[in-house]
């Protein structure tokens, strides 16, 4: 009895390792939002209170006006008014934001009152937590509305992040249809995260405006993309120098030429979302993915179909979770690491990489005859 007690204990912990981005989101938005509060007041107090003392100045030495000083002040007050008007906005968001992250917070706080598996209370936590994952899969998978209305319908929209995801989403669209206006106001803003993380998304933006003028083929646009290049790309010449030269190259070259590499560049708005995932804290895997590895884990049987880790090869789930996804690079190795430890730990031995690499092969060539 005392055995199956204990291995019916819940431990929140291990939870709360997969439920970190669910805290990690609201912390950076609450953050940024700290951000602009301020720079926007340290920009306004750069300029009122040199104001101040002119008009204070003039108005005491007799160099002024009063109807000058008034209109001093005038303009003061309506700088001011302004930025009442950002604060108030900024802080409705600040509000919105700790409302999210007390439920969020709350959400995981239900947990360590449920003392076992079985417990009924566990099972409406899961359903939750499944309802927030199936949203959160469903987002990233391009069916916002969907996923709206599948929160709004189980009362979780406290604890997915379905304005951010549509917000890059619009970006993405607008992308391809050729409009970079909107992600480089979105660089803009994160511009302290770009330059922490030496993303170049912002240059990539700007060597495609440049490539789609050059593309036109007129000259009027040519002389136009001259001028765009000298003042958006010249300025990382230290660190792009490869890509700006073969840019300057496409003005030697026709529309539609065949000569690389000068024919790769000219693909009208490329993918940028490698570049998003890093500037960003939305990670490019799901959730529901981690999940999935671990519930199959978790199973102690060898024999499922589990998605094979490679440290050297790409990570990639099986087709029997219907959950397809890439993960590359560091996050790959990581969770290969931690896949492979939670495996030998809960079942006892090691994760035989080249066996599970056979069964592979060999489910593949089933389902291809």
């Amino acid at each position: 009895m005392a055995a199956e007690l204990t291995s019916t204990k819940l431990n929140a912990e291990s939870h709360l390792l997969l439920d970190q981005p669910l805290l990690r989101l609201p912390h950076e938005l609450a953050r940024r939002n700290f951000k602009s509060v301020q720079r926007i007041v340290e920009r306004e107090r750069e300029h009122i209170i040199p104001a101040l003392k002119e008009a204070a100045n003039g108005s005491l030495a007799g160099t002024q006006t009063p109807d000058q000083t008034l209109a001093s002040l005038d303009a003061m007050i309506s700088r001011m008014q302004g930025l009442k008007r950002k604060m108030e906005t900024l802080h409705e968001e600040e509000k919105r934001i700790q409302t999210h992250s007390k439920r969020r917070i709350q959400h995981l706080q239900d947990l360590y009152k449920i003392q076992n598996l079985a417990d009924v209370k566990y099972e409406e936590w899961s359903r939750t937590r499944l309802d927030r994952l199936l949203v959160d899969h469903m987002l990233r998978s391009g069916f916002p509305e969907s996923a709206k209305q599948l929160a709004k319908a189980k009362n979780i929209e406290d604890l997915v992040d379905a304005d951010t995801f549509v917000q890059c989403q619009r970006i993405a669209e607008n992308l391809r249809n050729g409009d970079a206006k909107e992600a480089l106001q979105w660089c803009g803003e994160n511009k302290g995260a770009l330059k922490k993380s030496q993303n170049t998304l912002e240059f990539e933006l700007r060597l495609q405006q440049y490539i789609e003028m050059v593309r036109t083929g007129q000259p009027m646009k040519l002389i136009e993309a001259m001028q765009h290049a000298k003042k958006y790309l010249s300025q990382h010449i230290e660190t792009q120098s490869v890509e700006i030269h073969r840019a300057a190259g496409l003005l030697a070259f026709p529309k539609e030429t065949n000569a690389e590499p000068y024919k790769a560049l000219e693909v009208p708005f490329r993918s940028f979302s490698s570049h998003t995932s890093r500037a960003t804290i939305i990670t490019s895997s799901t959730t529901i993915t981690h999940c999935s590895f671990r519930g199959l884990v978790c199973t102690q049987n060898t024999s499922l179909p589990l998605g094979i880790c490679f440290i050297e090869h790409q990570l990639s789930i099986s087709d029997d979770l219907g959950v397809p996804h890439l993960l590359d690079g560091t996050e790959r190795a990581r969770q290969t690491c931690s896949i492979c430890a939670s495996y030998e730990k809960l079942c006892g031995e090691r994760f035989d990489h080249s066996a599970e690499r056979e069964k592979l092969w060999a489910r593949t060539d089933t389902r291809n005859e």
